[in-house]
């Protein structure tokens, strides 16, 4: 659970790429497009772009020196608990977190910054083991824009990056001596970016290189089995496909992907296991996020909403702003037969994930952006707020909010939250907290 930071020499791209307007704001250029018009790149973000092509597969270095020597910790006090439990222990790192990188929240205390992967002990909040990352920007790049960079993905065990030479680099958290690589097949040698990871699965896309003929590149998604370390399926196309929420259903897996077709784009069903595809079905405001949910797939409506489709792409139920109101969904989190969503205004809705009938609602004390991440832990739904807002937990099947936490920072990000079976992570900024999971 990380937060991004401006500050640095090496300052690092989020996903959630920030344009120069509000409503450019929402398009992450690497990953899904925006809403309305759609988010016009600037000079930083077509360079950016050109770089990640110059880099190709060197997304990511891991320096070996140093790597298991944790970050100086800074002189900054400690800020204290104003409401809410009273933490287990707090982390205080040497730079802001860069929560953006991860393509899902870790299920144990780690802090990614531009030092790298600083591993916690859960029980104490000591550093233990350093991953550092060194991705040096291409030759010639500006000084004053930022270089490329990746995600990365962390299991229980294990931090995955690709690197260029064109591996699946896999890091042990606590010990050296479990380190591996994969060398990947001449298809993926090109950009490779991970976007979501589930069931030890890792998916991606290859973003290729455009070719000195004039020819399209091939772009193609992929699917990593971490488990027994093997390609499980590359499929290539001839538009830009990204996996964004695996599924499962039944005892069958899926994936759901974004494909762009230039002025639009669609939601793309796969078979996770073989890659082949299933169905299509249109993707109103580019497709800003999916979700899976049961045997449905939550998208955005259109109208700044949430769709839910069934098992073939058939709209199932929609949940809109009526006449008079203005908010933005954002992404929705399911839990099992139940779907929360988040509302910018702070309004937070439970829904029937098969019909959309609302359950309950509940007003958070603060307002939310499209950074905000709620998780779902046991019966309670954490949701995090801004820095002077602070985290909230609701009981799931009531709305009725159990604290808010909130410290004396300060800070300008959002609040992250991430947990393990017996802690919820929650930090912002350069700061960590341990709390009772409630």
């Amino acid at each position: 659970m990380q937060s991004p930071s401006s500050e640095g020499s090496a300052r690092e791209q989020s996903w959630q790429w920030d344009g120069e307007a509000d409503g450019a704001a929402e398009a992450p250029g690497d990953v899904i497009g925006a809403g309305g018009d759609g988010p016009r790149l600037s000079r930083r973000g077509l360079l950016i772009g050109a770089g990640v092509l110059a880099a190709g597969g060197a997304a990511w270095a891991l320096a070996s020196s140093g790597s298991d020597r944790p970050v100086p910790e800074p002189t900054k006090p400690t800020p204290t608990a104003l409401s809410g439990p009273t933490p287990l222990w707090t982390y205080r790192g040497a730079q802001a977190m860069t929560p953006e990188r991860l393509v899902a929240p870790p299920d144990r205390p780690v802090f990614l910054s531009k030092a790298g992967l600083q591993v916690l002990d859960p029980a104490s909040g000591a550093p233990q083991r350093l991953l550092v990352f060194d991705p040096p920007p291409p030759p010639g790049w500006p000084s004053d824009v930022e270089p490329p960079v990746g995600k990365v993905a962390v299991g229980p065990e294990y931090l995955f990056t690709a690197t260029s030479r064109g591996h699946l680099d896999a890091r042990h958290l606590t010990d050296p001596t479990r380190d591996w690589s994969l060398p990947l097949p001449d298809e993926l040698q090109d950009q490779l970016l991970f976007t979501c990871m589930g069931g030890g699965v890792l998916y991606g896309y290859v973003w290729g290189r455009p070719r000195a003929d004039g020819t399209a590149p091939s772009n193609r998604v992929f699917a990593l089995r971490l488990d027994g370390r093997s390609l499980l399926w590359s499929v290539a196309g001839d538009h830009q496909e990204q996996p964004v929420a695996p599924a499962t259903r039944g005892t069958a897996r899926l994936v759901a992907c974004a494909r762009s077709l230039g002025d639009r784009t669609e939601l793309v069903v796969r078979d996770a296991t073989t890659g082949r595809e299933l169905w299509t079905a249109p993707g109103d405001e580019d497709l800003r996020w999916c979700a899976a949910a049961g045997e449905n797939f939550l998208v955005p409506d259109g109208n700044g909403g949430v769709r839910g489709l069934g098992p073939d792409g058939e709209p199932r139920w929609t949940h809109s702003p009526a006449r008079g109101e203005s908010w933005r969904a954002l992404p929705p989190v399911p839990d099992g037969v139940r779907v929360f969503v988040p509302h910018d205004n702070g309004l937070v809705t439970c829904h029937d994930a098969g019909t959309g009938a609302v359950l309950w609602s509940y007003r958070l004390p603060f307002l939310l952006d499209r950074r905000s991440r709620p998780l779902v832990v046991g019966g309670t739904l954490y949701v995090p707020g801004p820095a002077a807002g602070g985290v909230s937990a609701v009981d799931t099947a009531t709305g009725v909010p159990a604290w808010t936490f909130h410290d004396s920072g300060p800070g300008r990000d959002v609040w992250t939250v991430a947990a393990d079976g017996n802690h919820l992570y929650a930090g912002h900024d350069d700061i960590l907290h341990a709390l009772p999971l409630s």
